[in-house]
């Protein structure tokens, strides 16, 4: 079977396609699964550059997507034929998180997706939303569930309030659509006013240029006469975490999800004790919350928003398109 292995110390270049021997049939509580789609993240673009450690050779990728050929003696679940999305935490089935690291995160800890061919226990997987393609199905893995995670699961999203969310990447994305879906209104910020445009169009309700307005938590604060936001999506970690305490209510909910802008930095404490924030870091979600995010999405009507898909040979050249950042939504690659 072809696969991309990756060997962090070379980098981008460093991502190699290789024949891998077939995984085979699987065991009692095993499927196969022929892989048709993978999708981009931040975490595996750290993963493939070496910024976050990892076996030399790994394959790579946490989101795969593709058609269940065979299940396992046990399996009850899965039959052949059925189209199915990877979980990120194989291991976290339900309940609270007790996870704090990637041992057990495909594409990181284990190996991942950017292969044609998966053999893994059924609980590695949930069933696809009904009708979607694979690439579509591929992006739910990691930013679907986290934006959902985030709004829905944390912070008990509800009909009528605001959200704030930062950036077009493909949870900022994602959360745009889920809260707009769900009756709330959405500010979003970018950089780029052909972005900002973009995120209108979709149904933001207010866009901030934050590189045109640097203290944008006090622009969120006008937009919202004074009061603050009851949701913020926070991707960017310390280069933007004090705006976003700014920008969220007496009592808000700051979901921190990301690090783009480092991983250690000051907080202001002070302000969100007085402002009696809740800040809640998660890393994506369990099994149990991609099952409800599915079972949502029918009712909802939201579906992912996809910029580019890329080969699977030219893995390299999506993530470099990645970090270019011209992106708007997610980056997939199908095989």
């Amino acid at each position: 079977m072809k696969a991309i292995q990756a060997h962090p110390h070379q980098g981008l270049n460093g991502l190699t396609l290789v024949d891998l021997p077939d995984p085979g049939e699987p065991g009692p509580v095993a499927i196969r699964v022929r892989v048709h789609a993978t999708s981009l993240n931040f975490h595996d673009l750290g993963v493939v550059t070496g910024r976050m450690p990892c076996a030399d050779g790994r394959i790579p990728m946490a989101d795969g997507a593709g058609v269940v050929e065979a299940v396992g003696s046990e399996v009850t679940e899965f039959k052949p034929g059925d189209h199915v999305v990877s979980t990120f935490f194989p291991t976290w089935l339900d309940g609270e998180a007790t996870l704090s690291d990637f041992a057990t995160t495909p594409g990181d800890g284990i190996d991942g997706y950017a292969r044609e061919v998966v053999v893994a226990p059924a609980t590695s997987f949930t069933h696809a939303p009904v009708g979607w393609s694979h690439a579509a199905s591929a992006t739910l893995t990691t930013a679907g569930v986290t934006a959902w995670r985030a709004l829905v699961v944390n912070g008990g999203l509800e009909a009528g309030d605001s959200v704030l969310v930062l950036g077009t990447g493909g949870v900022s994305i994602f959360a745009l659509q889920i809260a707009q879906a769900m009756g709330a209104t959405v500010i979003a910020t970018s950089s780029s006013n052909e972005k900002l445009e973009r995120l209108s169009t979709m149904g933001a309700a207010h866009v901030i240029n934050y590189r045109q307005d640097e203290n944008w938590g006090d622009r969120v604060l006008d937009l919202t006469g004074g009061t603050g936001v009851h949701h913020v999506v926070e991707v960017g970690g310390p280069g933007t975490l004090a705006q976003s305490i700014r920008a969220a209510r007496v009592g808000g909910h700051i979901a921190l999800i990301g690090v783009l802008t480092g991983r250690a930095g000051d907080v202001p404490t002070a302000m969100l004790m007085a402002r009696q924030q809740r800040l809640q870091g998660l890393i994506v979600g369990s099994r149990r919350h991609q099952m409800d995010l599915i079972r949502s999405i029918d009712a909802i009507h939201v579906h992912p928003l996809i910029d580019r898909s890329f080969p699977l040979a030219e893995l390299a050249n999506a993530f470099r398109f990645q970090e270019s950042g011209g992106h708007f939504g997610k980056i997939v690659v199908e095989f």
